[in-house]
């Protein structure tokens, strides 16, 4: 069924309104928690801070990788202009995200959701696998095994330079630029070792965090290959917390953006409701919490 034939042109027109002061409140927000992040363990480094910013920034980053996909669907601010400035120079350039190459393949995969061309299906077509298996995959995170893979990508990438087509040698040059001021901006207030943290971050609890969202928007539903996005991709209803450490603004409202990408992020709670409302989730049962979640997705070995 094609989602816009069930609302009404008042839903439709409520539910794809974009709204620059929600866009720009998740991109300060986001920017005020890795700031906060860099404070708290510039003011008292211990272990546990360190541990805790670890945690933060690494759901930060996916904050910036989420700020991308939205202003890659142009559904953050109403203008295309700063869609296309925040979702670089304020977010992925800073986790060496290329936003116009990430959506040539994301677009493909809300065309082939559901079947075998998905070129996301590698990541989860798998599941459910044994506690074992993802316990390891936890332990690859964790231990940076899967970030140090990624760091050697940009290493080639810089030393291949020169080889590079002007979009990925403009991507990576920019990227390693606003790294490096992030560096010296620490440095020059006192605190180099805090871009150790970030860079820790993002080859660990990064990695982990954005592995658990990928299982958690398509990972062990009900039929991979079924175009029914009610059938191969998942809601989940989360707490607070979780929403912090894990699953940044509103993104665990998956499902309803495969019904209608062109919901901005920060309205598709609001389709969700409307949706449930119409009974087009009587068949759906929407999990709650990342723990249950994966028990879900795993078995016993």
């Amino acid at each position: 069924m094609n989602i816009r034939n069930l609302l009404s042109p008042e839903e439709i027109k409520a539910v794809t309104q974009k709204s620059d002061w929600r866009a720009a409140r998740i991109v300060l927000f986001d920017w005020a928690i890795i700031l906060g992040s860099f404070y708290l363990m510039a003011s008292y480094p211990n272990p546990l801070t360190i541990i805790l910013g670890l945690c933060l920034l690494g759901a930060r980053q996916l904050g910036l990788g989420i700020i991308v996909h939205e202003t890659g669907h142009r559904t953050l601010f109403a203008s295309n202009k700063v869609n296309d400035f925040v979702g670089t120079w304020l977010s992925g350039y800073w986790v060496f995200s290329n936003k116009d190459a990430y959506m040539r393949v994301h677009l493909k995969h809300h065309q082939d959701a559901g079947t075998d061309l998905d070129p996301d299906l590698s990541n989860y077509k798998s599941y459910p696998i044994t506690h074992t298996s993802l316990k390891r995959k936890f332990t690859r995170d964790l231990t940076g095994q899967v970030g140090w893979r990624r760091i050697k990508s940009i290493y080639r990438g810089l030393k291949n330079i020169g080889q590079l087509d002007d979009e990925n040698r403009t991507y990576l040059l920019r990227s390693v630029s606003l790294n490096a001021v992030m560096l010296f901006v620490l440095a020059a207030f006192g605190h180099a070792w805090l871009y150790a943290v970030w860079v820790a971050a993002f080859m660990t609890t990064h990695m982990m965090i954005v592995r658990i969202r990928q299982i958690a928007e398509h990972a062990g539903v009900p039929d991979h290959f079924d175009t029914d996005p009610r059938k191969n991709t998942r809601t989940l209803y989360i707490n607070p917390l979780e929403r912090l450490f894990i699953a940044p603004h509103r993104v665990n409202y998956h499902l309803e953006h495969h019904m209608l990408a062109s919901v901005p992020i920060y309205r598709l709670e609001k389709l969700h409701r409307i949706l449930m409302n119409k009974g087009y989730y009587d068949d759906v049962t929407f999990q709650r919490g990342y723990y249950n979640l994966l028990k879900g997705v795993t078995v016993p070995g």
